[in-house]
């Protein structure tokens, strides 16, 4: 009975490092990860379309580094839709993009 006790507590004691590197695993005991998000920077776009009304101007950009997006035409929201309107189809423009509530944003957008 003296060597299943001791085995038994031997067996615990082996078990219990183990135990604790599995529990600091759940996030709650480690750093916060480094941003790995780079910051938004100016992207030279052309203006395709504006729906003032929308607040939406479609852009063929350049790569968006900070949003992780290739050069395309797409459209996206305005974060001011009031500046939409210093702006035509066919203007090169200098845009600053952003995340939003989750989606590609216009910024900032003015003329190089």
């Amino acid at each position: 009975m003296k060597y299943a006790n001791a085995l038994s507590i031997v067996l615990a004691l082996a078990a219990a490092p183990a135990a604790f590197a599995a529990g600091s695993m759940d996030g709650m005991d480690m750093k916060p990860a480094t941003q790995s998000r780079q910051a938004p920077h100016p992207v030279a776009a052309e203006i395709k379309k504006i729906d003032r009304h929308a607040g939406k101007v479609t852009l063929k950009h350049g790569p968006i580094e900070n949003l992780g997006m290739d050069a395309m035409t797409m459209a996206f929201p305005v974060k001011d839709r009031a500046d939409l309107k210093n702006f035509k189809v066919g203007d090169t423009v200098s845009v600053t993009f952003d995340s939003v509530d989750g989606k590609a944003t216009v910024v900032e957008m003015r003329r190089p």
